[in-house]
């Protein structure tokens, strides 16, 4: 817990750091658009103050916070929607079972956590758009709002599970995930500013170009080498491995939900660029980031 604490205040005392910096270069380079950044800044107090209540607190209390994440994510997922009158009973279904996923973390039981929304949800959700409800658009309907679900649900769900799977390194190792995570997006986000001339999809995202996915792979990379033996009971070999997994399944994360953003917002792109200020759209490589590290570690390591 100590150097969980110590990492909190450097993370903070960094952060100050870069929010004045951020203020000096916005005025000095008024002709580059530091939009992007400054949103990020701002939601990555309110991620601290979230994850501050995930490492330092009880496990209770961390699962709480993290099912109020999901929930909020979710619910913006929704307002991307053209969801039809029919649909709108599954959004209830799907509400309904963020607090029975987040359940089965709290009485600690592995077998139905990993399976209860790929499986169950997934088989049961269809139910409420068949009685009576007509055939058009069920396809659409239904299989956007399992999406919803796998993404802020099942995926975001993990980071809680840390904290019951293994107690004494759980808050740890979700610090260290979320670290990892946050700095893989902001420096792809820089280098993409600064050195980026090949947008990888340009439709989509075009903050995202191969150039800030290496500098943000090589950094991610040496920045889990170097905070792995304060935060984690990793060995050597996963401090490397642990940056390479964050950094490449993040950005298939921010990839995938900026292509899925784009999908179901076409022709609105006022919305489009609204939603970019959203928690959704900095929780998208955490979808991805937490279930691939959990797994990843569960496999290899005893203490999980």
């Amino acid at each position: 817990m100590s150097r969980s604490l110590f990492t909190l205040i450097l993370i903070i005392a960094v952060l100050s750091v870069v929010h004045v910096l951020y203020l000096i270069v916005s005025r000095l380079q008024k002709d580059k658009d530091y939009s992007g950044i400054g949103f990020r800044i701002r939601t990555w107090w309110g991620m601290v103050f979230i994850f501050c209540l995930a490492t330092l607190s009880n496990a209770v209390v961390s699962l709480l916070s993290l099912m109020v994440l999901s929930f909020f994510a979710l619910k913006e997922y929704f307002s991307m929607i053209r969801a039809r009158k029919a649909d709108r009973r599954l959004f209830l279904w799907a509400y309904l079972s963020i607090p029975l996923q987040f359940y089965w973390i709290y009485i600690e039981w592995y077998g139905m956590f990993i399976i209860f929304i790929p499986v169950y949800v997934f088989l049961l959700l269809p139910l409420p758009r068949l009685i009576n409800k007509g055939t058009l658009g069920f396809l659409r309907g239904v299989s956007s709002v399992q999406w919803g679900l796998m993404l802020m649900v099942f995926g975001l769900s993990h980071l809680a599970y840390f904290q019951f799977a293994t107690p004494e390194y759980g808050a740890g190792l979700v610090l260290f995930l979320v670290v990892l995570t946050q700095l893989n997006d902001a420096v792809h986000y820089l280098a993409s500013i600064y050195v980026g001339k090949h947008r990888i999809v340009p439709t989509a995202n075009p903050s995202l170009t191969w150039e800030g996915f290496g500098c943000a792979f090589v950094v991610t990379t040496i920045a889990s080498y170097l905070l792995y033996p304060h935060l984690t009971p990793l060995n050597p070999a996963f401090g490397y491995l642990s940056g390479m997994l964050v950094s490449v399944s993040g950005f298939f994360g921010s990839l995938t939900v900026s292509v899925l953003k784009r999908d179901l917002l076409i022709g609105d792109d006022d919305k489009f660029a609204a939603l970019k200020q959203s928690y959704l759209s900095r929780v998208d490589s955490l979808a991805y980031t937490a279930p691939v590290f959990f797994h990843v570690i569960r496999y290899y390591f005893d203490f999980m």
